[in-house]
């Protein structure tokens, strides 16, 4: 194998690399050795079948196997003799005119391997990184709080009686049409449907103008859309609603005791209260976690600058944009409703392309430093949380991944980030500070990354 380096940009490479047409021939010839053990045709004997018969045959097939094997070895030990590191696959070039002289044996191999490479920068110390942990208390109040709406939802209504009107916390069932200008519009219209007053589910003021209805009731009622509705053909749009009532129910008696517990499969009130009071720290931790995790990267985002492989910006930017635009699309909204331009919002999204792969890049290292792996079973258990995400298709979302190494390594990748933080968060001052709740799911001014 012969190795040049032809071009040199920054972290771009190129290389050509030619392997002779008697290597290839060597290699054929073994093939060969080892395929008239095997080959059985018709008019020959078990291993007798002349080797010149047998490359007359399969010779061309043989070759184009060994040059695909050939290239993929050989690309792999050019970057190992140069200490390099792709941070991508490799491009390969190989020119299709000399292809059928290469598998006749009558050509060198010779191919340009094009790449770039994973800069090279030192670790930064981060015992100096001192960050607060934000920790909500979980007060009797908020889990109360969470006691009612479980039981809102299991709540029992009873028809009031005839010629009762609706009351504020009644489910009225009814049917309704909406229009805009007279004509109705789409997903503005139900039949029989369960409205429940005070619960401000629908456009604000549709349910106040409900309340006094009987059965048997019609009433036209108008709404304003709010300006911030998410369906933006309708944001800020003045609509009516034909409404026909069929039934005014009162709700009935909320009894929070060990009885209504026991309807849950709890033993009691009490232990119902644990199981509520872990499902909101878990909850909250969560949170916790994310804040944490994003001081984290943002101290380590501001102790490194150095050149990002192009190619691994322009994949995350075009993963973000993509969903980007999916998002704007479903909806209905433009970039003048955010206030501001396409142009604008790609150069703001560039950059937090960039901040991902700089700290993804970081992390890397620092998990190769501390070793960091992660095991069979952590892998099997993020490839189980993702087959969940696909009810029904649970064997074929195992099957895909289990074929596709490149899908198995990106469920692997977030399960080596969470760890190598966990590896960080113990190398650095983390202090507890009590928060609000409201404090600790404040969204951040930026996307998170």
């Amino acid at each position: 194998m012969q190795v040049t380096e032809t071009s040199t940009e920054g972290l771009k490479r190129e290389l050509k690399i030619v392997i002779t047409a008697s290597e290839l021939a060597e290699k054929l010839d073994a093939y060969l050795e080892d395929l008239k053990g095997r080959a059985q045709i018709r008019g020959f004997r078990p291993g007798k079948v002349p080797k010149a018969h047998l490359k007359k045959l399969y010779g061309k097939s043989a070759m184009a196997e060994i040059v695909n094997t050939v290239i993929g070895e050989t690309s792999n030990k050019a970057l190992e003799e140069r200490s390099e590191k792709a941070a991508m696959q490799p491009q390969i070039k190989l020119s299709d005119e000399d292809a059928e002289k290469i598998l006749s044996g009558d050509l060198d191999l010779a191919y340009d391997l094009s790449y770039e490479i994973v800069p090279e920068f030192e670790l930064a110390p981060v015992d100096g990184i001192a960050i607060e942990r934000p920790v909500v208390e979980v007060a009797d109040s908020e889990v109360e709080e969470r006691l009612t709406q479980i039981a809102e939802g299991a709540r029992s209504y009873v028809a009031r009686e005839e010629g009762a009107a609706a009351q504020n916390g009644d489910r009225l069932t009814i049917s309704y049409l909406g229009k805009i200008d007279g004509e109705p519009f789409e997903g503005g219209a139900d039949d029989r449907a369960a409205i429940f007053l005070g619960q401000g589910r629908f456009i604000p003021g549709f349910e106040e103008q409900l309340i006094g209805l009987k059965v048997g009731d019609k009433k036209v009622i108008e709404v304003t859309f709010p300006e911030d509705y998410q369906a933006k053909h309708l944001a800020g749009k003045p609509a009516t609603f034909d409404i026909e009532v069929f039934e005014v129910a009162a709700p009935g008696e909320l009894k929070l005791d060990d009885d209504w517990a026991k309807t849950l499969g709890m033993d009691s009130l009490d232990a119902l209260k644990d199981i509520v009071k872990q499902q909101i720290e878990s909850q909250n931790g969560g949170q916790t976690r994310q804040k944490v995790k994003r001081q984290l990267l943002d101290a380590l985002d501001a102790q490194y600058s150095f050149e990002l492989p192009a190619t691994l910006v322009e994949q995350e930017f075009n993963a973000i944009w993509g969903q980007v635009e999916a998002e704007m699309k479903a909806a209905g909204k433009t970039f003048e409703d955010e206030d501001t331009t396409e142009e604008k919002a790609r150069a703001d999204y560039r950059k937090i392309a960039e901040r991902r792969v700089r700290l993804g890049l970081v992390l890397s290292k620092f998990g190769e430093r501390e070793k960091v792996q992660v095991n069979e079973q952590e892998l099997q258990r993020a490839l189980i949380e993702r087959a969940r995400q696909f009810p029904g298709q649970e064997k074929a979302v195992f099957d895909f991944y289990r074929r596709d190494a490149n899908a198995l390594a990106s469920l692997q990748a977030p399960v080596f980030e969470e760890k190598v933080v966990d590896v960080l968060l113990g190398l650095i001052k983390v202090t507890d500070k009590t928060v609000t709740k409201e404090e600790l799911f404040k969204d951040d001014e930026e996307p998170a990354v």
